[in-house]
């Protein structure tokens, strides 16, 4: 049932226009809201996830080496300690003699 009613379809185009503004205003408010959320944390030293995964993975390598480097020197060590001759350490400087 629709009216023909002038003031009644003002009063609808009123309320439409109404309601089509307050949407605005609120995606408006919105979206000024992320902004200076955003600046405020842009400040922040935030590091995105693919740098942090790839330190990770960087450093999940590194322990791995060192693991490796670790059971190398035990190795080395441990035939060492059964032999009788020292390790050499370098070559060793002689003082000068006055």
């Amino acid at each position: 049932m629709q009216s023909d009613n002038p003031r009644i379809s003002d009063i609808t185009r009123l309320f439409t226009a109404a309601a089509g503004t307050f949407a605005g205003m609120g995606r408006e408010a919105s979206e000024a809201a992320r902004e200076r959320l955003r600046e405020a944390l842009g400040g922040l030293d935030f590091v995105s996830r693919e740098e942090f995964d790839a330190v990770k993975a960087m450093a999940a390598k590194a322990r791995e080496e060192n693991e490796a480097l670790s059971s190398r020197i035990a190795a080395l060590e441990a035939k060492h300690s059964g032999s009788a001759e020292p390790l050499k350490k370098g070559p060793t400087k002689k003082p000068a003699d006055k």
